[in-house]
């Protein structure tokens, strides 16, 4: 191929498939398999477009859209990092920060710039179409969790107290969202999916 604009979208399209490769600690709703990255991302897209009346700034949806279908790319390099493995987070940033800067540099100039901005926008989570697409980054295992029997929380011995933490996110950003966040954190430990939180219940 030659270094056209077409050309380079075409070899970025391409390169984007191993995010297909990629597997996270989810399963699936029916526990058969872990899911991969391209069904996390597609998951949160369309969550994205069902859900956005619950969130209660007002955001631009299509950039919603945009981050998260772009913000796992950097996977295809740096890896899924357990978001509950405190060792393996240590540097995940610089790791994907890196991936980000190679993977998007194969897009044209002006994309390139866009989708990295939109991947820096997304890890700060600072503006609302951040933190709208990090309360559903979070929201979206936490329902996979529950429906699979709490499978991955089991293989790994992860607590309510875990579970809530790491979902604060939700909790500072849309109450109808932390509602359903939390009711379904107290079936899964009346279930036995985790292990009951030392201590007070909510944060």
């Amino acid at each position: 191929m030659s270094d056209s604009r077409i050309d380079q979208q075409v070899r970025f399209v391409i390169e984007i498939d191993r995010l297909k490769t990629i597997f996270r600690q989810s399963y699936l709703a029916d526990g058969s398999r872990k899911e991969n990255d391209a069904e996390h991302s597609w998951h949160l897209a369309v969550m994205a477009l069902i859900l956005a009346e619950h969130f209660p700034e007002e955001i631009d949806l299509l950039k919603v859209l945009k981050m998260t279908l772009m913000h796992d790319l950097v996977e295809i390099e740096a890896g899924d990092t357990y978001c509950y493995d405190g060792e393996a987070n240590c540097g995940r940033f610089e790791r994907e920060r890196q991936a980000a800067d190679r993977l998007y540099r194969l897009l044209p100039k002006d994309q390139a710039e866009e989708f990295y901005k939109l991947w820096v926008e997304f890890e700060e989570c600072k503006t609302p179409e951040a933190r709208f697409s990090a309360a559903l980054d979070r929201l979206q295992p936490l329902l996979l969790n529950f429906q699979s029997k709490g499978k991955s929380w089991l293989e790994n011995n992860i607590s309510c107290d875990q579970v809530l933490v790491r979902n604060e996110v939700i909790k500072e950003n849309s109450d109808v969202l932390w509602n359903i966040a939390v009711r379904i954190i107290d079936e899964a430990a009346a279930a036995g999916y985790l292990a009951h939180a030392k201590g007070g219940r909510r944060i």
